[in-house]
């Protein structure tokens, strides 16, 4: 030590030689801080994301994108649409339309008759009356019901 200073230094100062130990658990504590406010950041930007989880796959793919716009772009406005859309629950309306869909098909009997068409479209040739009308107009003229 040099005869001008003090002869006690506080801890806190390193000595002229040898490492600097505050300066080493400061490090760390940094790098640790770093890490665990970097993890509580992608947590709560993922909260939106884990709450639309549940829901159904489209509302969850619409909020994982604006969770990816918002990280990538910092439009925090992004998160809040997310995280509203994550939290209100959006009727399914797909499954009963698609139910309602497949029985008009099974009572319309989706199969179609091509011979049927066929012969129908040649027989309402332009002039012509089709058959079924032409009969009852005749049973109308004769006094006849329908």
């Amino acid at each position: 030590m040099h005869s001008m200073g003090p002869h006690h230094l506080p801890f806190y100062l390193a000595p002229g030689h040898g490492t600097d130990a505050l300066m080493v658990a400061m490090g760390i504590f940094l790098v640790a801080a770093l890490v665990w406010v970097g993890t509580l950041y992608l947590r709560l930007h993922s909260l939106p994301e884990r709450m639309a989880h549940k829901s159904e796959k489209l509302q969850f793919e619409i909020v994982a994108i604006l969770g990816l716009l918002a990280l990538f772009t910092h439009v925090h406005l992004f998160w809040v649409a997310g995280l509203l859309l994550a939290m209100i629950d959006i009727p399914d309306f797909g499954t009963p339309l698609r139910s309602i869909a497949g029985s008009v098909e099974k009572i319309a009997d989706t199969m179609p008759d091509t011979d049927s068409e066929a012969e129908q479209e040649t027989s309402l040739a332009p002039g012509s009356v089709p058959p079924d009308i032409g009969a009852s107009i005749a049973k109308q003229a004769r006094g006849g019901h329908v």
